[in-house]
């Protein structure tokens, strides 16, 4: 059984939709989630759910990555993480910290990847005239959302669309597409899984 950790900065809808994945016949476990807030709303909700929360306050580390990182791996090891999903994580982590879990860490993000990498990826395909949009599950690399694509799902952009109406769709497509990926990752299925 893999031993799953998530990152989380916020709410945690996406770690929410893979914790109550891993159950039955799953090949993984949520064994931690982690948060670069102590505040976030996902450690309160993981803990209801039975998972192991902590937190790491990035402010208290300044500008000093490095250090605050060096938090997170005692964490993330003491746990024995084979795998990590950042979900809505919003810090930019090292490449140290990065290679240090090469091919085990994941991350979604919403766009089609390569397209909109970094932030507001609704608002530039709406600008950009994009007929469709969606989001991306790949392997996280030094280089920010550029890692090899492990899963996609699209959705139309409609007419007349917002950022907010398409961020909804989208994050539907998220709560369908990450909890899959993970299951055939954690069975070592590689390949891209493609959702319509």
């Amino acid at each position: 059984m893999k031993k799953v950790a998530i990152l989380v900065s916020g709410g945690g809808s996406n770690m929410l939709t893979l914790c109550d994945s891993m159950v039955g016949d799953h090949p993984a476990r949520p064994v931690l989630v982690l948060s670069n807030d102590p505040a976030a709303k996902g450690l309160e909700r993981a803990s209801a759910r039975g998972i192991t929360a902590a937190a790491v306050d990035h402010r208290q580390f300044g500008n000093d990555r490095a250090a605050f990182e060096v938090e997170l791996i005692k964490l993330l090891d003491a746990a024995e993480a084979d795998i990590i999903c950042l979900a809505g994580f919003m810090r930019v982590l090292t490449a140290s910290f990065v290679e240090r879990y090469t091919g085990r860490m994941l991350n979604i993000h919403p766009s089609l990847l390569p397209k909109y990498k970094g932030l507001n990826t609704h608002a530039r395909a709406i600008e950009a005239g994009d007929a469709e949009a969606g989001c991306s599950v790949h392997i996280v690399t030094p280089e920010l959302d550029d890692g090899p694509i492990l899963g996609q799902a699209r959705v139309k952009v409609e007419a007349g669309e917002t950022t907010e109406s398409l961020a909804a769709k989208v994050l539907v497509q998220e709560h369908r597409l990450y909890p899959a990926v993970l299951r055939r990752f954690a069975q070592d299925q590689r390949g891209v899984l493609e959702l319509t």
